[in-house]
């Protein structure tokens, strides 16, 4: 038995991540026992799919081991709403996955931000908004491609530019993409601090008197560099205002996403977030005070999902 079951589930040659995905479903799902083989069987897969380097160090087939088995048992709850599964981090321990984006090294911050006068809109709004769906003239999209911020923790620039990248496209029906180096490199001066952190609200700031490069201009690197923004040759965009929100007003977050387009939001990352694959993501133990969050994204749309209202 298992050598048949070995056999299913050998490969003809190097997987794609979605043919990894896949290949291995029934096994992630807890569908398939996992055995020794097969588990072996997978890291080396995985390490020619996600293009790893294993040192020969047994304790890291054991992080990737410990992972899978603790993806099997959060797939099998079927209590949980959303799925855990193999990705480029399921060789890492949750330290790990934390130092690499410098998520628990952030700088302490004030945030400026108070909450702009508040906005009545006319009408009601859609059941559902999804931006990245959003029908544009020559096929433009509204919401830019997802990028990697690296060994960085630079997620403050990527939720900035990638609500100027929307907003500009909604404006002028035309794609762009802006420098999170730059944002990086030169915005100290509003309270920022490279790859150590930084906030959206902030960076809007700098933006708004500075303004903002492409990124073919000022090219991502994913650390701290010497400042070289010549707004005279590189300016390319700005901000004419930006809007906050009131802390923690879901109804007031759901009306400007449908009005407006995506907005800048941060939320908090806990252990198992990295898995994520699937579904509507719930968790019991993230907070959402002003010391709690360290992670900014882009809030792309919202809907209900198997009756459970969620933000994209």
């Amino acid at each position: 038995l298992v050598i048949a079951l070995l056999a299913a589930f050998a490969c003809a040659g190097p997987l794609t991540a979605t043919q990894y995905k896949s290949h291995y479903y029934d096994i992630v799902s807890g569908d398939v026992a996992l055995t020794e083989d097969l588990a072996e069987q997978m890291y080396g897969d995985f390490l020619v799919t996600f293009d790893k380097t294993d040192s020969g160090s047994f304790d890291r087939y054991e992080v990737f081991r410990s992972n899978l088995e603790s993806m099997i048992a959060h797939n099998k709850d079927k209590s949980n709403t959303w799925r855990r599964g193999i990705n480029k981090f399921s060789d890492m321990t949750e330290e790990e996955f934390f130092e690499h984006y410098n998520i628990h090294a952030m700088a302490d911050q004030t945030c400026s931000a108070t909450a702009s006068p508040k906005i009545t809109y006319e009408g009601d709004i859609p059941d559902e908004v999804d931006w990245r769906k959003r029908p544009m003239p020559h096929n433009v999209p509204v919401v830019t491609e997802v990028k990697d911020q690296g060994h960085c923790g630079s997620c403050w620039t990527f939720s900035t530019t990638g609500a100027m990248e929307s907003h500009y496209a909604l404006m002028t029906g035309k794609y762009a993409l802006l420098s999170e180096q730059q944002l990086v490199d030169c915005a100290q001066d509003f309270d920022n601090h490279g790859c150590s952190g930084g906030l959206p609200s902030h960076a809007f700031e700098y933006i708004r008197y500075n303004g903002i490069a492409f990124e073919s201009r000022y090219p991502y690197h994913a650390q701290d560099e010497e400042c070289h923004y010549d707004e005279q040759y590189n300016k390319f965009a700005t901000v004419k205002e930006s809007f906050n929100l009131t802390k923690g007003d879901e109804q007031q977050l759901t009306e400007t996403i449908a009005n407006n387009g995506p907005v800048s939001v941060a939320f908090q990352v806990v252990n198992g977030f990295k898995d994520y694959e699937s579904g509507v993501y719930t968790s019991d133990v993230c907070k959402n005070g002003e010391t709690d969050v360290n992670h900014a994204v882009l809030a792309v749309g919202y809907g209900t999902e198997d009756g459970l209202e969620h933000y994209i």
